[in-house]
């Protein structure tokens, strides 16, 4: 089946296949682990998800690779050169801080003074979080998932190449790339040198514009040997910029060009641009990856989210029930929840969204369940050619169009199927995909209670779905199927709703 994908580069969706046939090279921006991560960080990570297991069930041998930044770095990256304060640093009196509470998060960091041992704390909370939402790349640790501390010298040997072919300088105690080196410098993000030398501002000190050949110059090394986390370099005792440790790690694993790039869109500017900077100044290349597929913010009720505002979840806030007045989240809803908007969208997070998930998952995953009890597990053969198959893996081969494809297979879950066994198999299929089909569909949680209407809700989001494809055959299909459930359906401004049950 054909796969399509929004190029950020290019800005347009086009047709993807791999440089070598049969075999995609993904890099993933991972955490920063300083911190437990939190649902927008796993909006990004979850989404890199699905474009990897999506090109496995259409057939592609994947290599997906992510990293660990587990160096210590400044708060406010803009001024990494000149000032600010580690967030190694900020995690230790944090943890000394949760300790003193009795917080039992921080437990296990045993010696909050070193940094080390707070990156491998986080770390590791990170990986089991990512393998309870489903992220087949944590259950790669260490294969695939390459921690920043243990590829310095590879770093060292990057900047040791820039300085030689002249995309780099040294000015005192940093190693700064050269933007002007670089002629593409901006494609990505659409600035241009003039403007980012006109924006620069407040946001370049004094002694950064003296030393600095242009303002948007990044860092590669710091010569500081008192600081928090530091190497040897051939320039002095230091560490790395943040830029540069993806540059390296990507190439030292998948090759000098790489099919599929991902993150958040946070990262467009400056991160992804400073790596295609270093990685074609390297390597002489005229890119680093083919596609560059970003994922948007991710809300919460319509604010952004942020720990002044008390609307800062982390994934574990959420699963142990901090989000929902204590009531737990079964892993599946969290995940239905994170990828059921287009990922080219802004996702708002709700209380009453995460219901709605809920009441799906629990559909799909009784579906499931009682095609399991009656087939005993045995599948029929089918192709992609199948009329569900094709409606929703053709979706999801369309830019990853998960809300489409879970509108054709919210409807089918509400069906007795003539085969079984050819159900279980669609099923099984799309959620290689998906994973949000679980066979505990009691354990769905984040509230049985109004378990029916929930499932209302989810069809008629299809009925709207049908409705805006015009496909209104669907549309009246499934507004039928309500009907006979019991319930009255009403289309108004604000979409399709279940009003009441018939009585």
């Amino acid at each position: 089946m054909d796969v399509r994908f929004y190029n950020t580069l290019t800005r347009r969706v086009e047709p993807f296949e791999p440089l070598e046939p049969g075999k995609v090279r993904i890099y993933s921006c991972g955490p920063t682990v300083y911190d437990f991560a939190h649902i927008g960080n796993f909006r990004s990570f979850l989404f890199a998800d699905l474009v990897r297991r999506l090109l496995e069930t259409v057939g592609h041998d994947v290599h997906h690779v992510m990293n660990i930044t587990d160096v210590g770095h400044m708060v406010d990256d803009t001024v990494a050169d000149g000032g600010g304060e580690d967030r190694m640093v900020v995690a230790s009196r944090r943890i000394k801080e949760d300790k003193k509470r009795g917080t039992v998060d921080a437990g296990d960091v045993e010696n909050p003074d070193d940094p080390f041992q707070i990156a491998d704390f986080y770390m590791h909370r990170f990986l089991e979080d990512g393998r309870r939402l489903g992220l087949a790349v944590a259950s790669e640790f260490p294969e695939n998932v390459l921690r920043a501390t243990e590829t310095i010298p590879q770093m060292i040997g990057t900047i040791e190449r820039l300085l030689e072919r002249g995309h780099a300088y040294r000015a005192g105690d940093v190693i700064y790339y050269s933007v002007e080196s670089f002629p593409d410098y901006g494609a990505l993000s659409g600035n241009t040198l003039d403007n980012l030398r006109a924006g620069a501002g407040g946001r370049v000190s004094d002694a950064e514009q003296a030393t600095k050949r242009h303002p948007a110059d990044f860092l590669l090394w710091k010569v500081d040997p008192s600081h928090v986390m530091k190497w040897d370099s051939p320039w002095g005792a230091g560490y790395p910029g943040w830029h540069v440790e993806c540059s390296t790690m990507a190439m030292e694993r998948l090759g000098p060009v790489i099919d599929i790039h991902t993150g958040g869109e946070d990262l467009i500017f400056p991160h992804h641009e400073c790596e295609i900077a270093q990685s074609c100044g390297v390597t002489g290349e005229s890119t680093f990856a083919r596609f560059w597929m970003h994922a948007r913010f991710l809300l919460v009720e319509g604010e952004k989210m942020s720990k002044s505002r008390g609307n800062f979840y982390t994934v574990r806030d959420v699963l142990e029930g901090r989000a929902t007045d204590g009531r737990p989240v079964h892993p599946a809803v969290l995940r239905y929840e994170l990828i059921k908007a287009h990922y080219r969208q802004n996702m708002n997070f709700t209380t009453k969204g995460l219901q709605d998930s809920a009441g799906a998952v629990r559909k799909l995953g009784r579906f499931v369940e009682a095609l399991e009890a009656e087939t005993g597990g045995a599948v029929a053969e089918v192709d992609d050619t199948h009329p569900i198959l094709a409606r929703a893996l053709g979706a999801l081969c369309d830019d990853l169009n998960v809300s489409e494809a879970l509108g054709v297979l919210l409807p089918f879950a509400s069906t007795t199927p003539d085969d079984p066994r050819e159900a279980l198999a669609v099923c099984r299929r799309l959620n290689r995909v998906l994973q949000v089909m679980p066979l505990d569909a009691a354990e769905t949680g984040p509230t049985e209670a109004g378990g029916d209407a929930l499932d209302a809700e989810a069809v008629c989001r299809a009925i709207d779905e049908a409705r805006a494809a015009k496909d209104y055959g669907t549309a009246d299909a499934l507004r039928q199927q309500l009907i006979d459930a019991g319930w009255e359906v009403s289309t108004g401004p604000d979409g399709t709703k279940p009003t009441r049950p018939l009585a």
